[in-house]
C-alpha cells in the first residue's frame, strides 16, 4: 500500500519526528512524507507515530491501496524527488 503523513507539531520535536518518518518514507516537502509500505509496516509506523504526538499536535495518514491509484501534481518546484529507499 502507499500512504503519505503530513504533520502539524510543535517546534521542539520537529527534528525527532523529521528523522524517524525519513527512515522509514521518502521525505516529499517540511511536513511530508509519503512511500510504499506494507501493511505491518504502516502498523509500526502509526503506533510509534503515538510516541512523539503530544497535545496540540496534529499527524494526518492517507493510504492507497497502491502508488498507481494516486495522482500527484507538482505546482512549483519540487523539493525533493522520491527515489527508492530500499
Amino acid at each position: 500500500m502507499y500512504m503519505i503523513v503530513v504533520y502539524d507539531i510543535d517546534v521542539k520535536r520537529i527534528s525527532s519526528i523529521h528523522n524517524y518518518l525519513r527512515q522509514n518514507l521518502h521525505w516529499v516537502q517540511n511536513s511530508v512524507f509519503e512511500g510504499e509500505v506494507r501493511l505491518s509496516q504502516l502498523m509500526r509506523i502509526k503506533e510509534e507515530l503515538r510516541e512523539f504526538i503530544k497535545s496540540g499536535d496534529s499527524v494526518i495518514i492517507y493510504t492507497f491501496k497502491s502508488k498507481k491509484h494516486l495522482k500527484r501534481w507538482i505546482i512549483g518546484t519540487e523539493k525533493n524527488k522520491i527515489q527508492n529507499i530500499f
